[in-house]
């Protein structure tokens, strides 16, 4: 049987510590790094409007011409029916995104953190015209929130950013 006793409870930050474990909005954590010195690309799409949007209230929006870093981001979104009946109606939906990213360092033009989020939300088009598009609408809002919430623990997880 497992014994949890102080010493153990003790040691647990000294263990952290020892594994590289540094809190994100900590004094020089990557948190703090980001915070109103990142750039985000413009959008070209709806989508990718949200996306902005979603990440800009993250990491704050940079003040003017001081920019440390530059977050170049491209959407897709790819809509398909899943749920269709015996008549051929389509009673759901599933859109599927997915997210580049590249954070690059405006000193020194090196790419510091790269990657690719996807995930996927599905709606309902069960009801009138007017839902089915408030519910797609929705359905995108969340999606953007979901592929931003990914794309910043990446971020966040990325070592060597200089506060």
């Amino acid at each position: 049987m497992l014994s949890f006793d102080r010493r153990t409870f003790l040691l647990m930050p000294l263990a952290l510590a020892a594994c590289g474990f540094e809190p994100v909005y900590a004094p020089g954590g990557s948190g703090s790094a980001l915070y109103g010195r990142v750039e985000v690309s413009a959008p070209n799409t709806v989508e990718s409007y949200l996306l902005v949007q979603n990440l800009e209230q993250q990491l704050g929006r940079s003040a003017g011409s001081v920019n440390d870093y530059k977050l170049d981001v491209q959407v897709s979104t790819v809509t398909r029916g899943a749920a269709i009946t015996t008549t051929n109606e389509t009673q759901r939906y599933t859109i599927d995104g997915r997210a580049q990213y590249n954070l690059r360092s405006n000193a020194t033009g090196q790419i510091i953190a790269s990657g690719s989020v996807a995930d996927f939300v599905s709606y309902s088009a069960a009801g009138s015209t007017v839902s089915t598009l408030a519910d797609e609408r929705d359905a995108k809002r969340r999606l953007m929130m979901i592929l931003s919430g990914q794309i910043m623990n990446r971020l966040y997880a990325t070592p060597d950013l200089a506060a």
